[in-house]
C-alpha cells in the first residue's frame, strides 16, 4: 500500500520550524535526496516531533518518478496594479512540528549540520499557532479546508500515476502590513476577506464582493470546486510578522490557478487581502510518499 507522509496530515502542533536547502555546486541531486530521506524525527508515547520532506520537482525528476506537469516556481506570478509573488525555488525542504519549540530547535540543528556538506540553509522560518485557529489577521483560517477523513484524496496523488502518495506542496511567505489592516476596522475587513470576522460565516453569493479573498482563491473548473488542503500558521515577531502559506494538492493546477487568480492575471480583479499582505517567496516541492523515500533510505538503524 503506498502511504503519503503522516506529517501533511498532523494537526494540532503548535510549534513549526521550515528550512529551505540550496544544492552546493558540485554537490549530486541523488545524494540531497538521499541525505534528506534519512531524516528521522523521535516517537514516543511521551514527546515527539513530525516531519515533512520535500523536493524541487525537476531534483526529484532526477532520479524518480513524477507527474511531467510537475515544475519548481521558476518564473514570478505578475498581475494587476505591478503586483507581483516573487520566485524563490531551492532544492530541498524539512519541515518539523512538534508540541513545543525545543524539539524543533534541536531536529533543525541536526538536519543543517547533517545537511552542510551538500546544501546551504536557503531560508529558514519559525512558524507558531494564534487563537487556535486564526491568523494573523483575526479571521480563522481554513475555514473551507477539507475533513482529514477527506484531505488525502485531495493532497495525495492516485495509486497507478507517477509520483503516486506523493504531494505538491506551495510554500510562501506572506508579510502583513498589520498598522493599515486594523486601520479598516472590522466591518471593511470583512470585506476583503469576504466572511464575517467572530463566526467566520461566508457572505452569500450575492453581496460576496468580487475582490474579496475567498472570491480569488476559490478555484472552479465546469462548475466544480477544486479543493486544496491547508496548514498555514503565523510567523515573526510583534515588528515583522505574516502568515505562512502551506498547501498541498495532488496536482499543481490548482495551486498554480488560485495564484494567477489571487494577482488578477486572469482578467479578474486581484484579491484585495494582497493590498495589505506582500509575498516574500515563492516555491513548489514535491513531498514524495513514504514509499518513495524508503528507497532513498540508507541509515536503518
Amino acid at each position: 500500500m503506498i502511504s503519503g507522509q503522516t506529517g501533511i496530515f498532523a494537526l494540532g502542533d503548535a510549534a513549526h520550524g521550515f528550512f529551505e536547502f540550496a544544492l552546493r555546486e558540485g554537490a549530486a541531486g541523488a545524494d540531497l535526496i538521499r541525505a534528506v530521506a534519512n531524516v528521522r524525527v523521535p516517537h514516543t508515547t511521551v514527546g515527539g516531533a513530525n516531519a515533512v520532506v520535500g523536493f524541487r520537482p525537476e531534483l526529484w525528476r532526477s532520479s524518480a518518478p513524477i507527474p511531467a506537469d510537475v515544475h519548481g516556481f521558476n518564473e514570478p506570478v505578475s498581475g494587476r496594479d505591478g503586483f507581483t509573488m516573487p520566485a524563490t525555488q531551492a532544492d530541498a525542504f524539512v519541515w518539523f512540528a512538534a508540541a513545543d519549540y525545543d524539539w524543533v530547535f534541536d531536529l533543525g540543528i541536526a538536519t543543517v549540520t547533517k545537511l552542510a556538506p551538500l546544501a546551504t540553509l536557503a531560508r529558514e522560518n519559525s512558524g507558531w499557532s494564534y487563537r487556535h485557529n486564526r491568523d494573523l489577521t483575526g479571521f480563522e483560517d481554513g475555514t473551507e479546508n477539507p475533513t482529514l477523513y477527506e484531505a488525502p484524496g485531495i493532497t495525495l496523488i492516485e495509486n497507478g500515476s507517477p509520483g503516486a502518495g506523493g504531494s505538491i506542496l506551495l510554500f510562501q511567505q506572506w508579510r502583513h502590513d498589520t498598522r493599515s489592516w486594523v486601520a479598516l476596522g472590522d466591518a471593511r475587513q470583512e470585506q476583503v476577506i469576504g466572511r464575517t470576522k467572530p463566526d467566520s460565516i461566508e457572505f452569500p453569493e450575492a453581496t460576496m464582493p468580487a475582490d474579496s479573498h475567498v472570491s480569488r482563491t476559490t478555484l472552479e473548473i465546469g462548475g466544480v470546486e477544486l479543493d486544496i488542503f491547508r496548514r498555514n500558521v503565523p510567523y515573526g515577531n510583534v515588528s515583522d510578522h505574516g502568515t505562512l502559506f502551506i498547501g498541498f494538492a495532488a496536482e499543481q493546477r490548482r495551486l498554480h490557478d488560485m495564484l494567477i487568480q489571487m494577482a488578477g492575471a486572469d482578467g479578474g480583479p486581484r484579491d484585495a487581502l494582497t493590498r495589505y499582505t506582500t509575498p516574500l517567496t515563492g516555491a513548489y516541492y514535491f513531498c514524495p510518499s513514504v514509499n518513495a523515500l524508503a528507497a532513498f533510505v540508507t541509515d536503518t538503524g
